[in-house]
């Protein structure tokens, strides 16, 4: 019979998964989100308790036999959101652990390698991220802005910013998950609100922003469509730089 083990989603409460299993000398064993969990009949399955000390324990302990460069991958490749991610994390460890010669790069391995292109794509979304936020001015006096990123990144970008923007209050909020990460001018934290869905609607834009940012943003715009060349507008190129999928991020593509 299998073991599945549920936990919280958090990489807290992956890491204590994997603390379970090797405390239990688990073998034929599953790591799931509780929330993905599908109840079967023919599996014996497990709730986590997220324990920061536990977590702590797992990840001080893969120094032994990983380089921070290896574990920063493992956090990426979580952050995938991708199916069965928790499991190739396993699978990932074991080997690190069960091997006498570091793994990470035994791309003969294909599930190490599966696990490399992931983190790749990561990498990717993280990058344009850093690229395409556009940031607005609130009546508030917070810079906002939002994003709806296909891998989980903004944990990544949080440097990223508070690093270019030191000087400002900003919130970054991920649309697609709820959440976003918050700069007070003295360190950045995680935030869960709910944002009205029409915050990026045009008709309502004066309700959050200030006067002088939408004439900003206006001005922006005239000057973007004013610069282009038409004769020497290459599409295919512009689109293969910046992909469409990214165009509601920019100001200049929704003025």
């Amino acid at each position: 019979m299998k073991t599945i083990l549920k936990y919280d989603s958090t990489f807290e409460g992956l890491l204590c998964s994997i603390f379970y299993v090797y405390e239990h000398k688990l073998d034929l064993v599953s790591i799931v989100k509780k929330k993905e969990h599908k109840p079967s009949f023919f599996d014996d399955s497990i709730e986590i308790i997220s324990e920061t000390n536990k977590a702590r324990r797992v990840w001080t302990g893969l120094s032994k036999k990983i380089s921070t460069r290896g574990k920063m991958k493992l956090y990426k490749a979580f952050l995938s959101e991708n199916p069965l991610i928790e499991d190739k994390i396993l699978y990932y460890l074991r080997r690190a652990l069960s091997s006498k010669v570091n793994i990470e790069n035994d791309f003969s391995d294909p599930q190490i390698l599966h696990l490399e292109q992931i983190v790749k794509k990561v990498n990717r979304e993280k990058h344009r991220m850093d690229a395409f936020v556009r940031f607005r001015l609130t009546q508030d006096g917070v810079y906002f802005a939002t994003v709806e990123p296909d891998f989980d990144v903004l944990p990544l970008n949080a440097d990223h910013f508070k690093n270019r923007y030191a000087d400002q209050m900003w919130l970054i909020y991920d649309i697609k998950r709820s959440y976003g990460i918050y700069y007070d001018l003295l360190k950045v934290e995680t935030v869960t609100l709910e944002i009205s869905k029409d915050v990026n609607s045009k008709n309502n834009a004066n309700t959050y922003f200030t006067y002088e940012e939408l004439k900003f943003q206006e001005l922006w715009a005239n000057y973007f469509n004013s610069s282009n060349i038409a004769s020497r507008k290459n599409m295919q190129l512009h689109i293969k730089h910046i992909p469409k999928r990214y165009w509601k991020y920019l100001s200049e593509k929704n003025c």
